[in-house]
């Protein structure tokens, strides 16, 4: 049978998701998880391997993962979810868990992914959140130019070639993706970026915060990021930005599959994101 699972972890000891030779990854540590619960019955000749809804890089964490696996043996959806935990590391957590059809596909039925980044600055980082969220370094009494930024959000909305915002390590098949939604929350000293797409290129969110950055602090003018988009040159956009502040917060996905929502009352970020 199928079973689909919902994940929070933080990023920050692992070398992302992806199960990779020699590197503490996600990936390694659900399957150990769940091959322990199942048991040899379970596992049999087919060795447990999850299927991602987004594979995050090292340093980036989730509020909203989901997963989806195939096994021999029936649980009770809390026996899942107390069962797998038991078994993981208390960086990472199981939510929620239900079986699903086997047309369901934890990547290709999503059809939206919503990623938010939380930014803290000003004179002096806070060491509380370190690993928690990115770092900009502004002088006292200043502060961000939101409305720019704003304005700067517009051109990329819709479907668009994101290659200068695209990691040269990217494996998509394509740099074409379809933003739906940026917006931008400023709670002085914390600034947080929320953004919703049907998909994403490898640092593509990383990228963008950096550039939205660029225009926040003055040193670039909003058109300029339409100059960056239509460029399609990635030497051209601002350095990749810190993994630290960002989340992988929720995937949508059709009705028909009654995919469970995150679980997010025990995030330490504002309600007014989730």
């Amino acid at each position: 049978m199928r079973i689909a699972l919902g994940l929070q972890y933080d990023g920050t000891p692992y070398s992302g998701w992806q199960s990779q030779v020699n590197q503490s990854t996600i990936q390694d540590e659900l399957e150990n998880a769940i091959t322990a619960f199942v048991g040899i019955d379970g596992v049999k000749s087919n060795p447990i391997r999850v299927i991602t809804a987004g594979r995050t890089d090292a340093g980036v964490h989730a509020l909203g993962q989901v997963v989806h696996f195939d096994v021999n043996v029936e649980r009770e959806n809390w026996s899942w979810v107390r069962g797998v935990n038991s078994f993981l590391p208390e960086s990472i957590v199981v939510n929620w868990a239900q079986p699903v059809s086997e047309n369901f596909s934890a990547r290709y039925s999503a059809f939206e992914r919503t990623y938010i980044y939380a930014l803290h600055a000003g004179p002096c980082r806070s060491p509380m959140v370190a690993s928690r969220a990115g770092y900009l370094m502004l002088p006292e009494n200043q502060w961000f130019d939101v409305a720019a930024m704003e304005t700067a959000a517009k051109c990329l909305i819709g479907e668009h070639d994101f290659t200068s915002f695209r990691s040269s390590e990217c494996q998509s098949k394509t740099p074409i993706k379809t933003i739906n939604s940026i917006e931008i929350f400023s709670d002085e000293p914390w600034l947080y970026f929320k953004i919703k797409g049907n998909a994403f290129l490898h640092h593509m969110v990383r990228n963008l915060v950096g550039s939205f950055l660029q225009i926040g602090v003055r040193r670039q003018s909003s058109q300029w990021m339409s100059e960056v988009l239509e460029a399609k040159d990635r030497s051209i956009a601002a350095p990749t930005f810190s993994p630290a502040g960002l989340y992988l917060a929720q995937i949508a996905y059709p009705e028909e599959f009654h995919i469970p929502q995150p679980w997010l009352g025990n995030s330490w970020l504002p309600k007014y994101l989730l």
